[in-house]
C-alpha cells in the first residue's frame, strides 16, 4: 500500500467503499480475508460431515501420545490446523463475525501478504502458549478454533485504529478499541489464572495477542516491508 493510500484508509476507514445498510459505510471484503472466511466455513462443513475428521488435526497437548495410549498425538501441524476447526456453529460465528469486522481493515491497510503472515504468526503464537499451559497444568484435551488469530488482529486493530469505537455485548457501550483490548486482554488473564471458565483457552488468546504484538514490533523496528 503507497503511504498515501494508507493516508487516505486511515483518514476514512474504508477503500472503495460503499454504502451499506443505514448509510454506513460498507467495504467490500479483501481477498485473503474472504479466503479464511471460506476456508473456516468449508472446514466446518466438513467436521459436521466426518466428525471424526477433525482429530488428526486439533492442537493436542505435548505429552498426548504417552497419556493416551497412542490414540491422540501432538504432530507439527496442528499448530496452524487448529485454527481452522471450531467446537460448534457459535464458535464459528462469533469467530468469522471478528475476522470479517477487524481482518478485513487490517488486511487493506498491510497488504494480503503481510497480513496473511500476521495472520498464521497469531494462530501459531497462540497454539504455542496453549501448549505451555497444558504442559504445565496438564491435561489430555485438543483445542481448537480461530480466536488466536482473531485476537492478533484485535490487537492490530487498536494499534491502527486506536480512536475507533467497538460495541461492547455486555454493557452495550462503545469504548474506543485500545482500551477494549486492554479491558478484554485483562479479563482473560483473570479468567485464564482462575481457570473460573472451563473450555475456553485464555492463555491461548493471550498467546495471539502477544504474536501479533512481536510481528508489529518487527515490522515497525525496521523488519522487512
Amino acid at each position: 500500500m503507497t503511504p498515501g493510500r494508507r493516508r487516505r484508509f486511515l483518514q476514512t476507514g474504508t477503500i472503495g467503499a460503499r454504502a451499506g445498510p443505514f448509510g454506513t459505510p460498507f467495504a467490500p471484503m479483501p481477498p485473503v480475508t474472504t479466503a479464511l472466511l471460506v476456508a473456516n466455513v468449508a472446514v466446518y462443513l466438513l467436521q459436521s460431515l466426518a466428525p471424526g475428521l477433525a482429530g488428526p488435526f486439533a492442537l493436542w497437548p505435548l505429552s498426548a501420545s504417552r497419556a493416551s495410549g497412542g490414540v491422540a498425538s501432538f504432530e507439527l501441524w496442528q499448530l496452524v490446523t487448529y485454527g481452522f476447526l471450531h467446537a460448534g456453529f457459535v464458535h464459528l460465528a462469533f469467530n468469522m463475525f471478528a475476522l470479517y469486522m477487524f481482518g478485513s481493515a487490517i488486511e487493506q491497510v498491510v497488504g494480503p501478504r503481510r497480513y496473511l503472515a500476521y495472520y498464521l504468526a497469531s494462530v501459531v503464537a497462540a497454539a504455542l502458549a496453549q501448549l505451555l499451559v497444558t504442559q504445565w497444568l496438564g491435561g489430555l484435551y485438543p483445542t481448537v478454533g480461530a480466536s488466536g488469530g482473531v485476537f492478533g488482529l484485535l490487537l492490530a486493530y487498536a494499534v491502527y485504529f486506536p480512536h475507533n469505537r467497538v460495541m461492547l455485548l455486555f454493557p452495550p457501550i462503545p469504548v474506543p478499541s485500545r482500551v477494549f483490548v486492554v479491558v478484554y486482554a485483562a479479563i482473560e488473564l483473570v479468567l485464564g489464572i482462575g481457570g473460573s471458565q472451563g473450555g475456553v483457552a485464555h492463555f491461548a488468546h493471550l498467546g495471539g495477542l502477544a504474536g501479533g504484538g512481536a510481528m508489529l514490533w518487527y515490522w515497525r523496528s525496521g523488519g522487512r516491508r
